[in-house]
């Protein structure tokens, strides 16, 4: 019996400023949206470099510029930095709950507090719940909203993760800003590595790294780590600060 797979056409949208680097413009592609994809399908785009925001599955495609670099961290090979691990000391008192993908009004009133001490004013920075639960859902991909809560209960973070046939994908990572000293984020990353181990995945995806962005330059401190590079996938040479 012959099976045959429906490829979802590509579609490449038209020139905007780039939201990373200032002064460049960015173009990208993405899946035609009436093609939703399942779990096990875009974890194929996943391993070719793309990522989605909500039910957009994309990939820059930008002319005379490779700035993203989608890259990945191999669970097995791991080995925390001494900074890392005193992160991970700096939080035993955290406990980790997997939850569903839906909205909650405790989550959403961190994330408005979030955005609106990261990214005051920005397109982030929106009270409206349903563009808030559309850019981090998508609705045949598995995905986890892991809380991250003190040892008094509160709410401290929120790590949406896809599982995916070969790993995690974080997808977006917000936090208590008043508990900055804690390092939620790298904590997030950490926690997400740790638990695909535990499920026996090979591979956590932290989507681009991009070197002259301080927002996406982190993402190295995680070794080892590799890198989407002419199509193939390459550990990435170089080293790592704490």
């Amino acid at each position: 019996m012959t099976v045959t797979q429906i490829k979802p056409d590509l579609y490449l949208s038209m020139p905007h400023p780039c939201s990373y680097l200032e002064g460049r413009t960015s173009t990208i592609v993405f899946v035609d949206p009436n093609q939703p994809l399942d779990s096990a399908r875009y974890a194929d785009f996943v391993r070719q470099g793309f990522r989605r925001s909500g039910e957009l599955v994309y990939r820059p495609y930008c002319q005379d510029c490779a700035a993203c670099v989608p890259v990945r961290v191999p669970v097995q090979g791991f080995c925390p930095s001494r900074g890392q691990g005193r992160v991970w000391k700096k939080n035993t008192d955290i406990r980790v709950t997997t939850r569903p993908a839906a909205f909650t009004p405790e989550q959403f009133a961190l994330y408005l507090r979030y955005q609106a001490g990261r990214h005051p004013g920005s397109t982030m920075d929106d009270p409206d719940p349903e563009k808030y639960i559309g850019f981090l859902r998508a609705s045949r991909i598995e995905t986890l909203f892991c809380e991250l809560r003190g040892s008094e209960g509160q709410l401290l973070g929120v790590a949406v993760t896809d599982v995916l046939p070969d790993g995690l994908s974080a997808v977006y990572t917000y936090y208590d800003p008043d508990a900055r000293a804690r390092g939620l984020g790298v904590y997030a990353i950490l926690w997400q590595i740790a638990e695909a181990s535990r499920r026996g995945l090979p591979w956590v995806y932290l989507g681009y790294w991009i070197a002259d962005s301080p927002k996406m330059s982190y993402k190295t401190n995680f070794r080892p780590l590799e890198a989407l590079l002419d199509g193939r996938w390459t550990a990435l040479e170089g080293s790592r600060k704490g």
